[in-house]
C-alpha cells in the first residue's frame, strides 16, 4: 500500500499543522506504514486543543507534536477551525475510533497490538474484550508501568519486551502530553511500525470508563460531558487552558497575531488540498 499522507489536506492551527483525516482514513495510513517493513517507527498524534496548546506554549513540544507523521484531530476545536476554512466535511479522529477501525480491520488481516498505560486491571479487562471481539486480531503484549519513573534498567527491559513481540502498533495510553514525549525519546530504539498515544481511551475500549454518548460527542461538546464526570481532574484543562487556547485562536482568525510555526506561513483554506473522509 502507498503512503499518501503527502495528499492529505492540512491547516495551521497556532502554528501547528493538523491533518484533515477521519479515524477510518487515518487507519488506511497506519496500514500502509504496517506494510512497508523498512524497520522504521512511524508516530500518531492524537489531540485537539490541549495539544495546540502544548505546542504553542513549548517550542520542544511544538517538535515533538509537528514532527509526527501524522496528526489527527482529535476534539471538536481544531474540526470547527477547518469547518470556518472552508472543510464542511472533516471529522473528529478520537482515539477511541481509531482503535476500533484497527480491530475491525485486524480481524480479518490479523495485526497485531501492544498496549503500554493505564493500570493492570484495565489492560486486562482490554485484553478480554478485544479477543472476544476481535478474534482475528492478536494481543502481544500488555504492560502497565508503575506510578513512578522507571529506571534506565527497567526502560530498557520494557523497550526489548516490546520489540521481541513484534506487534503491528504499539498503543500508548499514558496521557498528552506524556505519551506523545514517551515515545518521541524512544522512538530511535522502538522496532514497530506505527506508535500512537490514544490517552484514555484504553479505559473507554476496555468498558472501565464511560464513554461520552455519540450524539453529544458530534456535537462537540464531549469536554463538557468529561468535565462534569471528573471535574477534579479536569478543571484546569477546561476551565484554564480552554478559553486561553479560545483567545489565542480569536487573535490568530482575526490576523491580530501570526502563527508562530516552522511549518511556514499560515495557509488559508484555498491554499491546501481538499479533507478526506
Amino acid at each position: 500500500m502507498q503512503l499518501t499522507t503527502t495528499k492529505v489536506g492540512t491547516i495551521q492551527v497556532l502554528g501547528s499543522r493538523i491533518h484533515l483525516v477521519s479515524a477510518s482514513r487515518t487507519v488506511d495510513e497506519i496500514e500502509g506504514w504496517i506494510s512497508v517493513k523498512d524497520g522504521r517507527c512511524r508516530r500518531v498524534i492524537v489531540t485537539g486543543f490541549h495539544g495546540l496548546l502544548h505546542a504553542d506554549n513549548d517550542p520542544k513540544m511544538h517538535e515533538i507534536l509537528n514532527g509526527a507523521e501524522l496528526w489527527a484531530p482529535d476534539g471538536i476545536a481544531p474540526v470547527l477551525v477547518a469547518r470556518l476554512r472552508g472543510y464542511r466535511k472533516v471529522q473528529r479522529a478520537p482515539g477511541m475510533d481509531i482503535m476500533l477501525e484497527f480491530f475491525r480491520r485486524s480481524n480479518q488481516r490479523s495485526y497485531s497490538s501492544y498496549f503500554y498505560g493505564d493500570t493492570d486491571a484495565t489492560l486486562t479487562a482490554l485484553r478480554e474484550k478485544v479477543e472476544r471481539e476481535y478474534p482475528g486480531h492478536r494481543v502481544v503484549g500488555l504492560f502497565a508501568p508503575p506510578f513512578r519513573n522507571l529506571t534506565p534498567d527497567e526502560d530498557n527491559e520494557v523497550i526489548e519486551r516490546i520489540n521481541a513481540a513484534r506487534p503491528d502498533v504499539l498503543w500508548v495510553g499514558l496521557g498528552m502530553p506524556k505519551q506523545d514525549v514517551w515515545i518521541y525519546e524512544r522512538l530511535h530504539r522502538l522496532h514497530v511500525p506505527v506508535a500512537i498515544g490514544v490517552g484514555a481511551a484504553f479505559g473507554f475500549a476496555a468498558g472501565t470508563v464511560e464513554r461520552c454518548p455519540q450524539l453529544i460527542g458530534r456535537m462537540g461538546f464531549e469536554w463538557a460531558y468529561r468535565f462534569l464526570r471528573e471535574p477534579r481532574k479536569l478543571w484546569r484543562r477546561d476551565l484554564i487552558d480552554g478559553p486561553t487556547f479560545l483567545f489565542r485562536l480569536g487573535l490568530e482568525l482575526g490576523h491580530i497575531r501570526a502563527p508562530r510555526s516552522k511549518w511556514g506561513r499560515h495557509l488559508s483554506a484555498r491554499e491546501t488540498t481538499s479533507a478526506e473522509s
